[in-house]
């Protein structure tokens, strides 16, 4: 099978002839239909500092996938050859205290697809039961592929009720531009984005922002207290990993407010806790993965309802051969979500 593989350290992936996995007892084995790239392959791709620290060439990377079992391992009994399937990436290993209190996704033995073990970015790749997600047929099979970051956005948009609130949304990347559709499916009444591109910022448009902001060249803050008679939103959700997005996202939420943290940051950040979080009031929940398997029922029941068109967010679609191209639009933010197809 062709796969992509980060064979050393330094930038750059490459495409090589790789024997299909054998499946183990409790996995099974899929053939990838449509694969997508997320920041965590771009950081992988250009080697930055996270993934220097992070990963352990060679590996196969790539996590979020859709496509068809057609091997089962002796152990399996949820999923058969033929089911439509895409991945929880992060493999759990059902023992540990978090495990056990029910919180899986923040497993201490915690391992993900295409980071830890051969990912999604081939032909086929093998994966534990455990972590398979039986797709509905009428799901398409670009969408499905993306169910895992849209997981990220509904777990950050869903911290807390929506509906009826104002928003602040810092961040337009793939999976912000994914919150700002999800929070306009629950309820949001004003949806206000910033970023620094003008392009993905059109998209934000699209997928229901009210009021869009590029950082660049306005004051947030100011514009936040314009729309909101002075106010500020009653949420705030932080997408960017920018540390001046943050200190943007809590000086424009209002006393009482909740913030979501998502994004993650390069270094260290230094924000005012005293006259911005604790005199304010505010709730801030840290939010990593997805609620296994509850959000992936809310992701599949938005996209098979209709209820969230996920359309204006995937952009580009090339060969796996071709991913290159697909890396370059995300590092110049030129893309929304890049989708590869083996």
């Amino acid at each position: 099978m062709k796969a992509l593989w980060k064979e050393i350290a330094g930038r750059g992936l490459a495409l090589k002839e790789t024997p299909i996995p054998r499946v183990g007892d409790d996995e099974a084995l899929i053939k990838v239909k449509v694969a997508s790239i997320c920041g965590t392959d771009l950081h992988i791709y250009v080697w930055n500092d996270w993934a220097k620290g992070r990963i352990k060439p060679p590996i196969i990377a790539g996590h979020e996938f859709a496509g068809t079992v057609v091997e089962v391992g002796e152990n399996v009994r949820r999923v058969k050859k033929g089911d439509f399937v895409s991945a929880e990436t992060h493999i759990y290993c059902g023992h540990c205290f978090q495990c056990l209190i029910g919180h899986p996704e923040i497993c201490e033995n915690l391992k993900i697809l295409g980071v830890d073990i051969n990912g999604a970015f081939a032909e086929y790749v093998a994966v534990p039961e455990k972590v398979l997600w039986v797709n509905s047929p009428t799901i398409k099979e670009e969408f499905a592929s993306i169910q895992e970051p849209l997981g990220n956005a509904v777990d950050t948009v869903l911290a807390e009720d929506i509906a009826g609130k104002t928003v602040l949304l810092t961040g337009a990347g793939p999976i912000g531009l994914l919150g700002v559709g999800v929070a306009r499916a629950f309820g949001a009444t004003k949806i206000i984005v910033s970023d620094l591109s003008d392009y993905r910022l059109d998209i934000a448009k699209k997928m229901g922002a009210d009021v869009v902001v590029n950082a660049k060249s306005v004051d947030v803050k100011k514009i936040v207290l314009d729309e909101t008679h002075g106010h500020g939103v009653d949420v705030g959700l932080e997408f960017s990993g920018s540390a001046h997005a943050l200190n943007d996202l809590l000086k424009s939420v209002r006393p009482g407010g909740r913030v979501s943290l998502l994004g993650l940051f390069d270094n260290s950040v230094s924000i005012d806790f005293n006259d911005d979080v604790i005199f304010k009031k505010i709730r801030i929940y840290g939010i990593t993965g997805r609620r296994i398997f509850e959000t992936w029922n809310i992701v599949s029941n938005l996209l098979n309802s209709g209820r969230l068109d996920v359309s204006p967010v995937i952009t580009h679609k090339f060969p796996l051969e071709e991913f290159g191209k697909g890396m370059e639009l995300m590092e110049t933010q030129m893309s929304g979500k890049v989708l590869l197809i083996p």
